[in-house]
């Protein structure tokens, strides 16, 4: 006997699918909710049962190998229908099931008792149900055991639902956050045009470095919802294909990356120093159109240690140049490394200029799910 439509069948849908659950993985949390559920009552089955318009999924199960039926023999489909908990003791002596091909088959699902997932606005999605071959009833206790494990259920499905639309506001977050970022970085570009001052060219212009290395970060999170952590390896490729946009022709830009992750402040502290780098070597490397190279290395040297290397085959720098003498470019590069609690060891050759440095990527952050 098919199961009647839910009174609020069109809600009930909607609220199951905001879960965005179906058809999804299996997961930990699940399996062991439904493996306690079937050792608590003592049957060869126990299911996290999902009931959609046309089928029954199942998000978990133990003792069954298909992962759905159709709606027609979906014994949680008549169960929905009910306030909070059903039993039935023998489904060959209940008019609904009956004639239910999974239930007078051989073996036939002889037993059933399953407690309803219900939204906080009473919408039942589906259940937390056990069964078994033989004809049986539980006790008081078995009962209680199974509402509350039912709840555990709803509890998991809502985490996994808030984290999402978490995910989703960070997302456009990220979005509106990168477009001002760089509507104020080509409003710095305007007003380094204007100054006279070359000190304070220099000084916007610095500034400017930091605000696109921001700005490339939140159009990475935003495109690849990486959350508190990013993949360095990714991102350094999109800070080396924006200064792609500036190479000049005689110069060619290489880029050797890992995968990596870090902590996305980490990001921006590296990215400012190759952004910083990248720039210098453009402007002062590479005088009267000479070939050369610029090149940006990510290694790891150990476990839990990320090296940095930028360098350029060009003019390197006078010998009456202190490195350490605290221009405007080494204050930054001081800034970044101050933020990443790492040294910068500077390079200087007759032929090219080498920076490197080496940090502790951040741990991610761990959340119970």
């Amino acid at each position: 006997m098919k199961a009647a439509l839910h009174p609020r069948q069109s809600e009930r849908l909607q609220a199951l699918y905001s879960y965005e659950t179906l058809d999804t993985d299996r997961e930990k949390d699940f399996d062991d909710i439904v493996q306690l559920a079937s050792s608590i009552c003592g049957t060869s089955i126990s299911l996290v049962s999902l009931v959609d318009a046309d089928r029954q999924w199942f998000k978990a199960s133990v003792g069954l190998d298909m992962t759905e039926t159709p709606i027609e023999t979906a014994l949680c489909s008549h169960a929905i229908l009910e306030e909070e908990f059903i039993e039935i003791e023998d489904t060959l002596n209940d008019p609904r099931m009956v004639d239910n091909p999974l239930c007078c088959g051989a073996p036939g699902l002889r037993f059933y008792a399953g407690a309803l997932l219900k939204t906080p606005d009473g919408l039942p999605i589906g259940t937390l149900c056990v069964l078994d071959h033989q004809p049986r009833s539980l006790t008081p206790l078995q009962r209680d055991a199974i509402k509350v494990l039912a709840r555990q259920v709803m509890v998991q499905l809502e985490l996994r639902k808030a984290i999402g639309s978490a995910a989703t506001m960070r997302q456009e977050v990220d979005h509106r956050v990168k477009n001002s970022l760089q509507s104020l970085s080509a409003f710095a570009r305007i007003q380094e045009r204007r100054l006279q001052s070359e000190e304070a060219k220099q000084a916007v212009s610095k500034i400017k470095t930091r605000i696109d290395a921001v700005a490339t970060l939140h159009e990475y999170l935003y495109k690849t919802d990486a959350g508190s952590n990013v993949d360095l390896g990714v991102y350094l490729r999109n800070i080396v294909d924006y200064l792609g946009e500036t190479t000049p022709s005689n110069v060619t830009m290489e880029y050797a990356p890992v995968s990596v992750e870090v902590g996305s402040q980490q990001a921006v502290s590296v990215g400012t120093l190759v952004n910083e780098f990248v720039a210098n070597s453009y402007k002062h490397a590479f005088p009267d159109q000479r070939a050369g190279v610029v090149r940006i290395e990510l290694e790891n040297p150990a476990p839990g240690t990320v090296r940095v290397t930028c360098s350029d085959n060009g003019t390197g720098m006078p010998p009456d140049i202190d490195s350490r003498s605290g221009g405007l470019g080494m204050k930054i590069a001081e800034i970044a490394c101050m933020e990443l609690r790492c040294e910068l060891e500077l390079k200087i050759a007759a032929q090219g200029v080498t920076a490197v440095i080496e940090f502790t990527p951040e741990p991610r952050p761990q959340y119970r799910r």
